[in-house]
């Protein structure tokens, strides 16, 4: 959000892969979790928590071996974070297989 509290969404260019690159790795981390096929009917808004609690907790390269978790809640504090729901997963307990919700399938 800039000092407005207006906040800015980008988009990418149609046919431009080059633009998706990071969002198609967020993608395959999602889909580790949510396989194709997998219907969210059942989801409630806790299991998208949780979810993007495990994916955002991830330490990647790209982000010079930080989460996104961390690198966002560095930049805009802890309590942006809490109040979106998402939580950091420490490293020994993520989970990044289809087992994290299985009970919904």
């Amino acid at each position: 959000m800039d000092i407005r509290g207006e906040s800015k969404l980008f988009f990418c260019d149609p046919n431009r892969s080059d633009q998706k690159g990071r969002i198609e790795n967020i993608h395959t981390l999602i889909r580790d979790l949510l396989p194709k096929g997998t219907s969210s009917d059942n989801f409630i808004q806790e299991d998208i928590h949780l979810v993007c609690s495990h994916v955002n907790s991830v330490k990647r390269a790209a982000l010079n071996g930080e989460s996104a978790y961390e690198l966002f809640a560095f930049t805009y504090g802890e309590g942006i974070p809490k109040l979106l729901g998402i939580s950091k997963i420490p490293a020994e307990d993520g989970c990044q297989s289809s087992k994290l919700l299985q009970y919904r399938f």
